[in-house]
Order: C-alpha cells, then sequence, then structure tokens
C-alpha cells in the first residue's frame, strides 16, 4: 500500500516496489504535455507523498531543463535514480514512457489499416487543424517565457527566417544559437540570464530528500562510475547499431533510423516541438520515410496519448518501417512494430545516460551563467522554429493539395480553418486544456465529414 505521511513526522522509506507502482501509474496517466507531466510529479511527490522536497525537485528539474531530451522523463528518472540507485532510475524511465510506445503503435497500426475509413478520416479531420492551432500555443507560451528582450526576440526571429527561407538544417540553427547564447553570457549576461526556474519558497513538511540531505553515496562524483555509465551506454548503443547493420548494412532503413534518431536525441532542446522539425526534415524530405500530411497525423495521435510528446518519432519509425516494407509485403505491422521500437530505443536511451552519467557533475554547476546561457540563447532559436513548424501545419491543413511549386493549389479548407480557429479562442482565450480541446474538434470533425 502506498504510504502517506503527516506533514509533521519525516516520511517511511519508500520501498521499491511502491516506487515500481507510481511509475507504472504515472505511465498510463502521464497527459498534458511536459507542463501537466511535471506538475503531476510535483503534487504528488512533492506536496503529498514528500519524496522530494520543493527546492530538490525544482534543482532537479532546471538540471533537466539543461539537457536535450523530454525533461518530464529526465526527472522521474533523477527521481527514480536518487531513491533507488541506478535501477530505480532506469525502472522509472522506462515505465514513464513504455505505455506511449504501445499505444502510440497501436493507434499507429489502427491508421495505416484503417486510416481510410469515414469514421477515422473524419476524426483526423478533426484533429489536425487543433494541433495546428497547439504548436502556436506552444510557441506563445515558450515565446512568453523566454524573449524577454529585444535580443532575444531579433534570435527567434533569425531563427525563423533560417528555417523557413533558406531551409537551414535544425542542428545548425541549434549550434549558433547556443554560440551566440555563450558569447552573449560573456558580454551582456544582463540578456542572457533568464532561463531556468525561480527558487522555491514553499515547504509541505520534511521530505525524504530533504532540502539538507546529503547526496546518497551513488549520486557523488566517481570517475569510476562516470567511466563505467559511459561505456555500458557506448556499448548497448553501439551494439544495437551494429546489430542493425549487421541484419540490412549501414544503408538499410532500420541502421538509418538508430542514426538518424541517435542524433534527433542530441537536439531536442526546447521540448518535443522543437526536434519535430528535424524529424520533419530527415522523415519527410531525406528519407522519405512518410509524407508531411502524415506527420501531422503523427503528430495529432500523439496528443493523445500519455508520455512525452517526443513519442512521435516512434509513429515515425512505425510508419518507415510499413512504407518501406522492410520484412516485405505480407509482414508490414511487424516491420512497422520494429521500426517504432528502433525510433524510441534510441531517441531515449540518451535521455537515461544524461541522467547516470552526468547528475553529479552538471548539479554542482547548475546556476551559472556560463552554463545557462547557452540554454536561453537556444531556447530563443526554438521560438522561431517552432513558428515555423506552425506555419508548415497550417499550410497543409488549410491548402491540403498544394505543392512546392504551387502552395495554394486546391480549394482552400474553410472548415479546417474554423475549427483551427475554434481551437486556438479556446486554448488561449478560455485556457481550455489540450486533451478537451483535442475531443471536441475531433467530434466536430467526424461530425462534419459524415454529414457532408
Amino acid at each position: 500500500m502506498d504510504t502517506v505521511s503527516t506533514p509533521g513526522a519525516p516520511p517511511p522509506p519508500v520501498s521499491f516496489g511502491e516506487a515500481f507502482r507510481y511509475w507504472l501509474k504515472l505511465g498510463f496517466i502521464s497527459f498534458g504535455g511536459p507542463a501537466g507531466q511535471i506538475a503531476m510529479m510535483h503534487q504528488e511527490l512533492v506536496e503529498r507523498r514528500r519524496w522530494i522536497s520543493e527546492r530538490r525537485f525544482l534543482h532537479a528539474l532546471n538540471y533537466c531543463m539543461l539537457l536535450p531530451g523530454p525533461e518530464a522523463t529526465q526527472l522521474a528518472v533523477y527521481i527514480g535514480w536518487m531513491m533507488h540507485r541506478t535501477l530505480g532510475g532506469i525502472v522509472a524511465g522506462t515505465l514513464f514512457v513504455l505505455p506511449s510506445v504501445f499505444m502510440l503503435i497501436a493507434l499507429t497500426w489502427i491508421y495505416l489499416a484503417f486510416g481510410t475509413l469515414p469514421v477515422v478520416a473524419g476524426i483526423l479531420y478533426g484533429i489536425k487543424p487543433a494541433v495546428t492551432a497547439i504548436v502556436v500555443f506552444a510557441a506563445y507560451r515558450i515565446g512568453s517565457r523566454a524573449l524577454k528582450n529585444g535580443l532575444l526576440r531579433a534570435m527567434a526571429g533569425a531563427a525563423f527566417v533560417a528555417i523557413f527561407a533558406f531551409d537551414v538544417p535544425f542542428p545548425a540553427i541549434v549550434l549558433t544559437a547556443a554560440l551566440l547564447g555563450y558569447l552573449g553570457g560573456q558580454f551582456a549576461p544582463e540578456k542572457f540570464s533568464t532561463g531556468g526556474h525561480g527558487a522555491a519558497d514553499k515547504s509541505y513538511g520534511a521530505a525524504i530528500i530533504d532540502d539538507d540531505t546529503p547526496p546518497p553515496a551513488w549520486a557523488r562524483f566517481s570517475w569510476g562510475r562516470l567511466i563505467g555509465y559511459s561505456a555500458a551506454g557506448l556499448a548497448l548503443w553501439g551494439g544495437a547499431m551494429a546489430l542493425l547493420a549487421a541484419q540490412g548494412g549501414w544503408q538499410s532503413t532500420f541502421t538509418q533510423m538508430g542514426w538518424f534518431f541517435s542524433k534527433a536525441a542530441l537536439l531536442t532542446f526546447g521540448g518535443a516541438y522543437a526536434v519535430l522539425p528535424y524529424v520533419y526534415q530527415g522523415g519527410v524530405e531525406h528519407y522519405g520515410w512518410l509524407t508531411g500530411p502524415q506527420m501531422i497525423d503523427g503528430l495529432a495521435l500523439g496528443e493523445t496519448t500519455p508520455g512525452p510528446l517526443i513519442m512521435v518519432v516512434a509513429f515515425v519509425g512505425f510508419v518507415g518501417g510499413w512504407t518501406k516494407q522492410v520484412f516485405g509485403p505480407e509482414a508490414l505491422a511487424l516491420a512497422g512494430i520494429a521500426g517504432g521500437c528502433v525510433a524510441a530505443f534510441f531517441t531515449f536511451l540518451p535521455s537515461f545516460l544524461f541522467i547516470l552519467i552526468g547528475g553529479p557533475l552538471v548539479e554542482a554547476t547548475h546556476g551559472e551563467i556560463r552554463f545557462t546561457a547557452p540554454l536561453t540563447g537556444i531556447t530563443a532559436a526554438v521560438v522561431g522554429v517552432v513558428i515555423n513548424l506552425a506555419v508548415f501545419f497550417a499550410w497543409h491543413v488549410l491548402w491540403p493539395q498544394g505543392t512546392q511549386g504551387s502552395p495554394f493549389a486546391g480549394p482552400f479548407e474553410w472548415f479546417s480553418a474554423l475549427i483551427g480557429l475554434a481551437a486556438a479562442l479556446a486554448l488561449f482565450r478560455y485556457k481550455v486544456g489540450i486533451m478537451p480541446a483535442i475531443g471536441a474538434c475531433a467530434a466536430v470533425g467526424l461530425g462534419y465529414t459524415l454529414l457532408a
């Protein structure tokens, strides 16, 4: 049975089994994107169960915000690692993402096998403009926190122009923004000191990992542990890549997926919306694993499942395995499942390693401008990149027959525009949650297509 102590007394020790049950439950209910997932963990682990204090929770979150990768997943790994060593971190992170992997793979199979059915097509017709509004809302939320001065707003605008007008690769934008942020931290630190989360000013009683609780032995820096974890991580990555290459060669679909999503995992500064343009550039334009409209559909499905939104990579991998008929035309579903698993494995492996390897190192340096300024620069550029993503989605939704040569070919989807405007109004004006907005738009789209 889960333990909850009274505020004045320190909580009793948490067993590995109790922690296992909590992380499994969280994996099934973690809707709402990173903000919602972090809020769920805070309410349960800080306020109710008091496994970790407010200050230590925010300190861990600030660390995760400095890393590429889904910060909510990494926060779960961090807390699990602090409480139950390496196995605790691995279990926490795995259970946080595993339910969404299975759900999204199942939904992708339904989408590919039955996507032409009127019911499925109608639901997607309503969700697509809602997703466009959600991406715009994401850009607004990131921008309202990050673009605190004219210099950062100029960086966001430059990033938008670079990717929209000149098709500059996303990694180049990230690296340039990081370099500008680093230089800005040296010469104009007041312009680049806006990142991170504020200090805690609340206490909910004594916690297991309290403000003055010394780090456990396994959380202290050790060259032996750093080398050991690094070697284990490289062995896992290299072994998986070697296995894929041995089965199909370096140019095979799954080997290229492993390589591509390994790179994508290192570029997810600013959340899933920031890396989606890179996934689009690779999955759609370079490798041809899926089409642009399918990418929108994948994001729509990803918004309806729990877990981190970056799990949309499982959709990309599934569609790529299916489209390329990796195991032949008679085993499309098997190829899709394998592709989804390959994409998820190589995307999330670095998130675990960053915590296990870098936790003892980065904790001591968080808050120093030379480390936070590059993140501030990257976050500013991310706003421009996400706006470009919104423009791309809106174009495909409103002019579905448009092409690069004739972007406004075909009729304008006026009803999709109305759904998108209604979703934006609900999100911006009435603060409706993402899931209710998606559900309402799906119902409207279904009704419209069945009656049209």
